[in-house]
C-alpha cells in the first residue's frame, strides 16, 4: 500500500464514521505548497469519550489501535496512532485541544477532493503558521521550508490579516515576516 493509498483509505474511514477531522502537517503543506516526500499522515480530529469505540471501529480491521491509546488521546498530550498492518506506516491522530489558536484553526479547516476523496485540509494559512510554530518549538530547516513553499504557491488566496493577527498571538511575527519577504 502506498502513502497515497493510505492517505485515501484513512479519509474515507473518518468520512464514514463521522468524526470530524483536518488532514495537517506535510501532507496539507503538500496540498498547498510545493510537495516533498514524507512519510507523514496526521490528523487533528474532535472527539470525546463517547465516540472512542467508534474511532477504534472505524480503524480496527485493518490498522493496529488501542482503545487505551485512543481514550488517552483524552489528556495531554492529546494524541494517539494507528499503525496499518497492510504497510507499517503510521498514522498520527491529534485531539483538537490546547489554546484559542487551535480551536479556530480546527473551525477554519477546508473541503477539498485529495485523490478523487471528499477530505477536510487545514487552510493554507493555519499550514504555513503552525509549521511556523513548530519551527519555534524545534528548529528545521524543513519547516520554514515548507512555510516559503506554501506562500510561494497559494499566496495570492492567503489571508494575509488573518495571518499577522495569529502569528502575533503564537508569538512568530518575525518568523512569518522572514517567510513572507522570501
Amino acid at each position: 500500500m502506498t502513502e497515497e493509498e493510505l492517505l485515501v483509505d484513512c479519509l474515507g474511514r473518518l468520512e464514514r464514521s463521522g468524526i470530524d477531522y483536518m488532514l495537517v502537517s506535510s501532507m496539507a503543506g503538500n496540498y498547498w505548497g510545493v510537495p516533498r516526500s514524507t512519510h507523514d499522515i496526521d490528523f487533528v480530529i474532535e472527539y470525546e469519550a463517547e465516540h472512542v469505540a467508534r474511532i477504534v471501529n472505524a480503524f480496527n480491521d485493518d490498522f493496529f489501535i488501542q482503545e487505551i491509546s485512543v481514550e488517552s488521546g483524552l489528556r495531554p498530550p492529546h494524541q494517539f496512532n494507528a499503525l496499518d498492518n497492510r504497510s507499517a506506516l503510521k498514522v498520527d491522530f491529534f485531539r483538537v485541544a490546547g489554546d484559542e489558536y487551535e480551536f479556530e484553526r480546527f473551525r477554519r479547516r477546508r473541503r477539498v477532493a485529495l485523490f478523487d476523496q471528499p477530505a477536510w485540509i487545514a487552510a493554507p494559512e493555519d499550514v504555513l503558521l503552525h509549521k511556523l510554530r513548530w519551527h519555534k518549538i524545534s528548529p528545521t530547516d524543513r519547516q520554514l521550508t515548507d512555510a516559503r513553499g506554501i506562500f510561494l504557491v497559494s499566496r495570492d488566496d492567503l489571508d494575509r490579516e488573518y495571518m499577522d493577527h495569529w502569528a502575533e498571538q503564537i508569538g512568530v511575527t518575525e518568523l512569518l515576516q522572514s517567510v513572507l519577504d522570501g
